[in-house]
């Protein structure tokens, strides 16, 4: 069973690069340092690490390193995954011979059907010193670290202090002891982690990935400096979503909405025969997490909602009754989501974004300067949202006016999308595109909101009368929903027209 920390900590080295025990010795005394009170010696240790990545080191690329321990107190197999510069989470699991199943998925999506192979091991004769407060509880770990590595025939050494903080420590207490530090000729480490430093040592640095920004001022370039961003939450979300990290279903779901608008928006730039199919495949991957992180809006919504009921109109156990509803719903949409990232489509899905981003399917209009072209589309993209709105509000109230408002939703988007990708080249003008769209989409949200609530409210309600609860709190919610829904669609005409002006502020005609 793995578990996971919080890993909040930075490094330092001596400027005279000075190795071995006498950089332990030179280490400044930190009592009297911010709240350090006291010291306390732990001892010396023995540790050997071995590093695994893939052969082209994926790994390393993105800032993971993936190890097998003995030695300390807490030998056994350590995923780290970068969260901030100098803060990662580490995931543990025990020590065996094979790489746990649960780590292996947690990477699967930088690996693919990569083999994991030994890469470099490391020997480190650490020391560590406790930093406490006056009341003797631990604020953070002092450990001064002898390294020897060795990747293939090269070695390297060298040492290095690492401060880390304990559970819930200040990260003020990093700053004072860095300045500490400075005073004493201790200097940040250069390298973010012992592996990166072995690895650019022994003339190996990890493999650089083309950065986002655009190589060039032309259309195509922009947009795909768009896509790689995109690409780069869907990847790096996906242990998230495994770990069940708060909000991490939501932003993967958001990337891909991102990526799928930009190649429906931009088909004039990239070859719709090679964009088509990615997608179809990333619709696909959307639904499938879609209803996990729905159940999650909903979930949010009706307990907001229900904290809105005065107690006297809480009539019978109802939060016990949600509870129970979303227990259930839990467990099924949370299947469906982890079962898809264990697919084999899934894995093709990655691939197939990274062969269209390394040889882009551009057309020629993609080699011209990016001001126009992205302009054209995201105005044309303007023209189809207003298209739908009128097309919504031309029908009468009802379920068919319902499903015409969800596509004008999603048309808002498609323009808020469209706008972003622009903003690099268009500046305030692409912003200010950005706020008209996304007032209307949030409007047309909070409804799409009400009527997804509403079909749940009626279910909830058949729950509660089968099993002989009175059904009475659920209908109010449900003509609550129906009335604010009723609202939205009388404030729908005013906010377009609002958005329409700032739209015309943005681009005059």
């Amino acid at each position: 069973m793995a578990d996971t920390q919080r890993e909040t900590e930075r490094k330092f080295e001596f400027r005279d690069g000075k190795k071995a025990r006498a950089g332990r010795r030179r280490v400044p005394d930190l009592t009297g340092t911010a709240s350090v009170a006291a010291v306390r010696d732990r001892g010396t240790a023995d540790l050997y690490a071995v590093y695994y990545d893939t052969p082209d080191g994926a790994l390393a690329a993105d800032g993971i390193t993936l190890r097998r321990r003995t030695g300390g107190e807490d030998a056994g197999w350590h995923l780290k995954l970068p969260v901030a510069p100098g803060v990662r989470d580490e995931v543990r699991a025990p020590l065996s011979d094979a790489l746990p199943p649960e780590l292996a998925a947690l990477v699967r999506s930088r690996t693919r059907h990569r083999p994991l192979e030994p890469r470099v091991r490391m020997h480190s004769e650490r020391h560590t010193d406790d930093l406490l407060d006056a009341d003797g509880r631990l604020l953070a770990q002092l450990c001064t670290d002898s390294v020897r590595a060795e990747h293939g025939r090269a070695a390297t050494a060298w040492t290095e202090v690492e401060v880390e903080l304990a559970d819930h420590g200040d990260p003020a207490l990093l700053d004072a002891v860095e300045a500490r530090f400075a005073e004493a000729g201790l200097r940040p480490g250069a390298a973010p982690s012992k592996l990166a430093r072995a690895l650019t040592a022994t003339g190996a640095p990890p493999h650089a990935r083309p950065g986002p920004g655009p190589a060039d001022g032309t259309a195509g370039a922009h947009v795909l400096a768009y896509l790689r961003r995109q690409r780069e939450v869907l990847v790096a979300q996906d242990p998230a979503v495994r770990r069940d990290v708060p909000d991490s279903v939501h932003q993967m779901r958001v990337a891909i909405r991102r990526m799928r608008s930009a190649l429906a928006t931009h088909r004039g730039l990239l070859d719709r025969a090679a964009t088509d199919p990615v997608r179809a495949e990333l619709r696909w991957l959307a639904g499938e997490l879609g209803a996990d992180r729905d159940r999650e809006v909903l979930l949010e919504r009706l307990r907001a909602r229900l904290g809105e009921v005065p107690p006297s109109l809480r009539v019978g156990p109802v939060r016990d009754r949600l509870r129970a509803w979303n227990t259930h719903r839990r467990a099924r949409t949370r299947r469906r989501a982890l079962a898809a990232l264990d697919t084999d489509r899934y894995l093709a899905l990655l691939d197939s974004v990274d062969a269209l981003l390394t040889s882009p399917p551009l057309r020629p209009a993609a080699a011209k300067p990016a001001a126009k072209p992205l302009r054209k589309a995201a105005l044309r993209d303007w023209d189809r949202l207003g298209d739908r709105v009128a097309a919504a509000l031309a029908l009468d109230p009802g379920e068919e006016r319902d499903r015409a408002l969800h596509e004008a939703r999603k048309a808002a988007k498609r323009v808020r999308y469209a706008a972003e990708a622009a903003a690099p080249a268009l500046g305030k003008p692409a912003r200010r595109l950005v706020k008209a769209a996304k007032s209307v989409q949030s409007l047309l949200g909070e409804h799409r909101d009400g009527v997804v609530s509403r079909e749940a409210l009626l279910g909830l309600g058949a729950q509660a009368a089968d099993a002989g609860e009175s059904a009475y709190t659920w209908g109010l919610l449900h003509g609550r929903e129906e009335a604010r829904c009723d609202l939205l669609e009388q404030r729908l005409p005013a906010a377009w027209a609002k958005a329409g002006r700032r739209r015309s502020r943005a681009f005059p005609k």
